[in-house]
């Protein structure tokens, strides 16, 4: 949320969220107000290198340009400082001299001539190989050129590149000389030497500029390099371009307001997957290990301060290595031995149902999709007004026909519910299945608790959690406005009571404290909820197949607007590209001229031979990637980098299985009677390049199980202090025999076999430290091989 925005009027405002210039997500507009609240979470993956992460404020303007109000604006090297907790940042100024990205490849170096008449001088050369990543200017790709100048105390020397038209990545390739020091004889100097006050003051200069043609040029920055650095040598680097020095700077001293933000950023350096064999083994044979406190990744979540930071890579690596489910299931034991009584069953934040959680978002975010993004858009869509609380209530409002419209919203999202048993994916229900058998083994003598140790997840801490925040599991793209997350809420709890009948021996009503809750479900005493919630349970708690027939319907995955190159020629023969809304599900990939509308053009899935980049060469245009099919492949143009990045992989997540993949394909496009990567002429020749390779070892979804390994490594090392304390408590408790008398800081941790427990600390302390080993000396290789100005 923002506070205290200028100007000082109710404005209509906005954030986005940039990768240097690019922006990569909006949130919604929140209508009149100074101190808007957004609530949106954004996770994405980054697939480029960046300089800022930077939050820029809008004032929405329906007949001119949007108004920048202010910005935040992050070094990526100071990220690390915010990470994990909510910061107030004040809004700076947006000044065009501070909105610069992208990188210049520069060869500098120092000659030595002889003049004619036998004088010594020294000569720069810089030879201005190439630009990457420039801004878009306006949407449309630049029209850059470069200025390079050698500047002094009484000297500023500039040259000129040419102009490069309609490109983010322009190829200069032009070299300049500059005379560096006064011609002077060999018979002063036997050896020639640069004078150090002139090196010491002297600086190569390169600014790029895009050509505003009638209007004025653009900055898009600037970088320097003393030419002290160079002495006699040469060398060619990458320069990530930089404001100008008074770019962030501002003679305004205005307050513009501030920006609070809650920012989780983490960046690892993966090793080669030889390097994490040892731990990966370790982790994954947890199960086995007994009692499974002893084992690693039991071990993991106890020193881990915030147990969510160790859950997250565990699960997915487990996922990854079909090992989750006997994982859950130990620990699911264990924290039930803890449980006294059958209806607080995996009512707490223990590791079991962190570990239950994580994995339902993980697994079931199509399930979550296909069963309730319909009815949830419907909501969100036409709200109906469905306040019951009589303090709530407005002027003029019916409480009898809110009743009605919360029960028909509640009705239909039951239903929905209980009906799509046969699209639940077969991993959860082997959790659920699992965790039914231990609670009914555990209470013997309760019928009701093999079903509250199902319900209390699926639909306690799944659906109804989903249905409160539709948009932190992808049902809708921003937070609802307040009235419907009202309406949402209500909703919620009505379906976790709905989900608890039949499990609970208690009466449900006495479980509310509103009374107003208890009236709205008096009209819910009907024997069928009980018997549809049983009839579900029963089913998602089975090993049975699950898998949908197919005359089900098809599961959406994606969807939104971007450009598409025309497949015909306009009237005056050139091609084009159309805004269209793209839509993937799991049987076809369509487009259509609006959303709602009726597709255009089909491309089943089974019929997409591969699914690749495209280079901006092509059309000159950033974030391309093509669809090959059966006809001529389909050129689409995402609207940044995260976006483009997204909609590859989801396409190729769906169409892994597909029999006839390429494995060949063009990077470049067919223009003028040749393929631009390879020159053939022949535009159905076989591709000149290799394909993405690879099938995902884990077929339901995309996880890397070597960084995920880093990342527990990464935890290990910030916890050793912990780990090697628990190595000497162990080693005491195994020595001594018997309870420690005096409380300490490991008092809370479950050390049920200390030997076994001591045992896999001391793997754990010399895997990670032989890991270490292996990240220093890769660093120092690193380190010893970088150039100065180079990334």
């Amino acid at each position: 949320d923002a506070k205290h925005l200028v100007p000082n009027k109710m404005r209509d405002f906005f954030c986005t969220i940039n990768l240097d210039q690019e922006e990569v997500f909006r949130t919604q507009v929140v209508e009149k107000s100074l101190s808007p609240y957004f609530g949106e979470e954004f996770y994405f993956e980054i697939p480029r290198t960046f300089q800022w992460l930077s939050f820029y404020i809008y004032d929405k303007s329906v007949l001119q340009k949007d108004l920048r109000i202010g910005k935040v604006s992050i070094k990526k090297e100071d990220l690390c400082n915010y990470t994990g907790k909510e910061n107030w940042f004040m809004l700076q100024p947006v000044d065009s001299n501070s909105e610069v990205q992208g990188k210049v490849h520069l060869e500098l170096k120092l000659n030595e001539l002889i003049t004619d008449n036998g004088s010594v001088c020294q000569q720069l050369v810089v030879h201005i190989k190439e630009c990457h990543g420039l801004p878009l200017i306006n949407g449309q790709n630049c029209d850059p050129y470069a200025t390079v100048s050698l500047v002094g105390p009484s000297r500023n020397d500039q040259k000129k590149t040419k102009v490069k038209k309609k490109t983010s990545n322009p190829q200069f390739n032009e070299t300049f000389y500059f005379e560096v020091t006064r011609s002077s004889s060999y018979t002063k100097k036997s050896q020639f030497q640069v004078e150090e006050e002139d090196i010491e003051k002297l600086e190569v200069r390169v600014d790029l500029w895009n050509n505003g043609n009638l209007v004025q040029d653009i900055f898009l920055g600037e970088i320097k390099v003393p030419v002290k650095v160079l002495r006699n040598d040469s060398f060619q680097a990458w320069y990530l371009l930089q404001p100008r020095e008074n770019g962030n700077k501002s003679s305004k001293t205005d307050d513009l307001g501030s920006l609070r933000l809650n920012i989780c950023y983490t960046e690892d350096c993966v090793l080669p997957s030889e390097y994490y064999t040892s731990l990966r083994n370790l982790l994954l044979k947890s199960s086995d290990v007994q009692p499974i406190s002893a084992s690693a990744a039991y071990i993991l979540s106890e020193v881990c301060r915030d147990k969510y930071d160790a859950v997250l890579p565990l699960v997915r690596l487990l996922l990854h290595h079909h090992k989750l489910v006997p994982f859950v299931a130990a620990v699911a034991e264990l924290d039930l031995k803890d449980t006294q009584e059958a209806n607080t069953v995996f009512r707490g934040n223990s590791l079991a149902t962190r570990c239950v959680d994580e994995m339902m978002k993980i697994v079931g975010k199509h399930y979550l999709k296909v069963t309730l993004k319909p009815v949830i858009d419907e909501i969100c869509e036409s709200p109906k007004p469905c306040e019951i609380d009589p303090i709530k209530l407005r002027e003029g409002d019916n409480v009898e026909i809110n009743m009605e419209n919360l029960r028909y919203y509640v009705d239909k999202v039951f239903r929905e519910i209980v009906r799509s048993s046969i699209s639940c994916p077969t991993l959860m229900c082997d959790v659920f299945y699992s965790l039914r058998h231990l609670a009914a083994k555990r209470f013997p003598n309760d019928p009701h608790v093999q079903y509250s140790a199902v319900s209390s997840f699926v639909f306690l801490r799944f659906f109804a959690v989903a249905v409160v925040s539709p948009h932190t599991f992808h049902l809708r793209p921003h937070h609802p406005d307040a009235q419907t997350s009202r309406t949402l809420t209500l909703i919620s709890k009505a379906i976790q009571t709905l989900g608890s009948w039949g499990s609970l021996t208690k009466s449900k009503l006495s479980s509310f404290k509103e009374t107003f809750m208890c009236e709205f479900f008096k009209t819910f005493q009907e024997e069928k909820f009980t018997e549809s919630v049983k009839k579900f349970l029963d089913d998602v708690s089975s090993t049975e197949s699950k898998e949908p027939s197919g005359l089900s319907e098809p599961v959406h995955l994606k969807e939104g607007e971007m450009y598409k190159r025309a497949q015909g020629r306009t009237r005056i023969g050139k091609k084009n590209f159309k805004k269209r809304w793209f839509c993937l599900t799991s049987r076809e990939f369509t487009y259509h001229k609006q959303q709602d509308k009726e597709p255009i053009f089909t491309i089943p899935i089974k019929n997409i031979l591969a699914v690749e980049k495209l280079d901006e060469s092509s059309f000159n245009k950033k974030n391309m990637f093509q669809v090959l099919h059966g006809e001529k492949p389909l050129y689409i143009q995402a609207n940044n980098c995260v976006e483009a990045s997204e909609w590859i992989e989801a396409l190729c997540r769906v169409t892994r299985c597909n029999q006839k993949r390429l494995s060949f394909y063009h990077p470049s496009a067919f223009l003028n009677g040749n393929w631009l990567c390879c020159k053939a002429t022949i535009e159905n020749t076989v591709g000149c390049a290799r394909c993405t390779a690879g099938v995902p070892a884990d077929t339901q979804i995309e996880i890397d199980g070597d960084r995920e390994t880093e990342r527990i490594y990464s935890l290990f090392t910030i916890n050793m202090s912990k780990l090697q304390k628990l190595e000497e408590a162990c080693g005491s408790i195994a020595v001594y025999q018997g309870p420690r008398k005096e409380p300490d800081d490991y008092s809370n941790f479950t050390i049920e076999d200390s030997v076994a427990t001591f045992h896999t600390l001391k793997q754990i302390i010399d895997i990670v430290e032989k890991l270490s080993e292996s990240h220093e000396k890769y660093r120092k290789k690193r380190s010893s091989s970088a150039k100065y100005g180079s990334e």
